[in-house]
C-alpha cells in the first residue's frame, strides 16, 4: 500500500517535475493556512496527558487513541525510548503546562529491534566522529517499555509518576496491548 496520494521522491527528494518534498510540504501549508482559523487554545492539553511514542511513520497517534487536536503533548523519538531528553520534554510538560499522565507506546516490527550499538561505530568509522547519543536499540519490545515506564516513574525531574502506562501498537491490526510494569 502507498501512501500520500502515491509520490514517491526521487535523489535529494526531488519529486518529478514538482520540486522537492519540503517544496510540496510548504505548498500544502499555504492552502492550509488559507482556511485556518486560530482554535484559541492554551498550549495545556486539554486532556493532561503526555503520550510518548515512535517516530514511526505508520502511527497516526491522534486517530488510534481518539485524540482531537490540543487533547495531549506528542513526544516522538526512535522507538519511542524514554531518553534523557524524553524526560526534558515530559518535565516541561508536567511541570509548565500541566499534564499528569503518561501513555508509552512502542510498536510491532520497530526499526530498532533491527539495530545495535555497532550502528554508531559504523557512523564513528564512515564521518570520524562518535554520536554523543546510544542507539537505544532493543530486542525485546516489551521489555523495552517497562524499562521506558522505569524511567518514567524513577525520575526526581517528574511530578506525577503514578499514572504511567505502556502500550505495544501492532502496525497490523491497529491495536494497543497494554505492558505490566513488573
Amino acid at each position: 500500500m502507498s501512501t500520500s496520494r502515491s509520490f514517491s521522491p526521487g535523489p535529494n527528494g526531488a519529486i518529478s517535475g514538482q520540486g522537492t518534498v519540503t517544496d510540496r510540504l510548504v505548498e500544502a501549508n499555504q492552502r492550509y493556512a488559507t482556511d485556518f482559523v486560530d482554535p484559541g487554545m492554551d498550549a495545556r492539553p486539554v486532556l493532561k496527558v503526555a503520550v510518548v511514542a515512535c517516530m514511526d511513520a505508520r502511527l497516526d497517534l491522534h486517530d488510534a487513541l481518539g485524540l482531537e487536536l490540543g487533547d495531549c503533548h506528542t513526544i516522538r523519538n526512535a522507538g519511542g525510548v524514554v531518553t534523557d531528553d524524553v524526560i526534558r520534554s515530559l518535565t516541561i510538560s508536567q511541570r509548565a503546562l500541566g499534564t499528569q499522565s503518561v501513555v508509552l507506546i512502542h510498536h510491532t516490527g520497530c526499526g530498532l529491534l533491527t539495530l545495535t550499538e555497532d550502528f554508531r561505530h559504523e557512523l564513528e568509522d564512515e564521518v570520524g566522529q562518535r554520536p554523543a547519543w546510544a542507539v537505544e536499540a532493543f530486542r525485546d519490545v516489551d521489555q523495552d517499555v517497562r524499562q521506558s515506564m522505569a524511567r518514567v516513574r524513577t525520575s526526581p525531574f517528574l511530578l506525577h509518576t503514578d499514572d504511567v502506562r505502556g502500550f505495544v501498537f501492532d502496525v497490523k491490526t491497529g491495536l494497543l496491548r497494554e505492558i505490566d510494569a513488573a
